[in-house]
């Protein structure tokens, strides 16, 4: 079965209280099982230890990690789920977002990761971390998937409009040659992603 996954690592920004929202607005859509990677424990979310302490973003990489078991739905802690999520944890397919301002980028916030596909991708990763951390320290976990050229489908060609991005699609458009939100929620989204400033718990989500 799909499991939904979320990534905590202690001493950031995020705490416990951002996997326990995540978990709420997913079970009130969905009856999917809900799993934290985490460094600590998180009150009544069943929580997996992160193998790896690698630092900020470079957690998410624990994801790829062989004693996972079947397919994963992972969402970033700053996600809002505002739609089922049926299609997407039945995608079956590596799926990620097309970054929003990087047509030929990749951009992590949602991914959908079946086991035999996350294998290639940890064995090159665990081959060398620290030196990747070092090549990819700028574009972090997504600059290094661009990287393993994986043959990734994308969210916005698979299920278009069911995953946007809060900055692009939703909020009032504030640069309007890459921005295109009316200040409403576009019909049929599911997932909102919240990459960088504001947080969706910033702006009442």
């Amino acid at each position: 079965m799909v499991r939904v996954i979320c990534c905590l690592r202690s001493g950031g920004e995020y705490g416990p209280e951002h996997v326990i929202r995540l978990r709420d607005q997913v079970a009130r859509v969905s009856d999917l099982p809900f799993v934290a990677l985490s460094d600590v424990d998180v009150p009544s979310v069943e929580t997996i230890p992160l193998r790896y302490d690698w630092p900020g973003w470079w957690c998410k990489l624990n994801l790829f990690h062989p004693e996972l078991d079947g397919p994963l739905l992972y969402l970033d802690l700053d996600s809002a789920i505002v739609g089922g999520l049926d299609d997407m944890a039945g995608i079956g397919r590596l799926t990620i977002m097309r970054d929003v301002y990087r047509p030929g980028g990749l951009q992590s916030s949602v991914m959908f990761l079946p086991e035999a596909d996350r294998a290639p991708i940890w064995d090159w990763w665990i081959r060398c971390p620290d030196v990747w951390m070092r090549i990819y320290h700028k574009g972090g976990d997504q600059a290094f998937l661009e990287g393993c050229r994986s043959a990734w489908a994308f969210w916005q060609e698979e299920l278009p409009g069911q995953v946007v991005s809060f900055k692009v699609h939703v909020r009032k458009a504030v640069h309007r040659h890459r921005e295109f939100g009316s200040g409403h929620l576009p019909a049929g989204a599911r997932v909102v992603a919240f990459h960088g400033r504001p947080r969706p718990w910033e702006c009442g989500w």
